[in-house]
């Protein structure tokens, strides 16, 4: 029988129009589950198909949690992790007195990371032409009415944008 810590984690991802896209996520979640650390494991998503981080955060507390560790899963620093979900997590925090809620890392570089690209790179270099893939229709992933798929910047922008930034991308996450 597992102690009871009072902690329970919520793997958060970004989110797609595509079903079963946050499979693996829920497998990493699954597996953390069993290892027992914990009180609960969730995994959830900021947008799109769901479930969501209110509902998730909500699940844990109702499950007896005083504390959540909520890991972003998404290798690359951006908007999201400096911006969106910060507030998101602060916002729903305040709903809940008495919890912890300790918004934490995100995936990034690690030297684990090396061995699994180089995996993925031995995995692929068997793997057909990209010209012989036999794509799905797009149209089987609608965007909600007025969304953009891709939103470009124009590069003169963008380096407006690069030099004011400095390449210190993780400034509000230091540990």
């Amino acid at each position: 029988m597992k102690n009871k810590t009072g902690t329970a984690v919520i793997l958060i991802g970004h989110g797609s129009r595509v079903p079963g896209s946050s499979r693996d996520m829920e497998r990493v979640a699954g597996r953390l589950a069993e290892d027992g650390a914990y009180d609960a494991v969730e995994a959830c998503h900021m947008s799109r198909l769901g479930p969501f981080f209110p509902e998730t955060l909500e699940k844990c507390v109702k499950a007896g949690a005083r504390r959540v560790i909520v890991i972003p899963y998404f290798l690359h620093s951006g908007l999201h992790l400096v911006l969106d979900m910060p507030e998101m997590i602060q916002r729903e925090a305040d709903r809940y007195e008495g919890l912890t809620v300790i918004y934490g890392k995100h995936l990034g570089y690690d030297e684990s990371m090396v061995a699994l690209v180089k995996q993925r790179i031995e995995e692929s270099a068997k793997l057909e032409d990209v010209r012989a893939l036999r794509l799905e229709a797009r149209e089987n992933y609608p965007l909600p009415e007025g969304e953009l798929e891709f939103v470009a910047m124009e590069p003169d922008e963008a380096k407006k944008f690069r030099e004011k930034k400095g390449d210190d991308h993780d400034h509000n996450h230091h540990h």
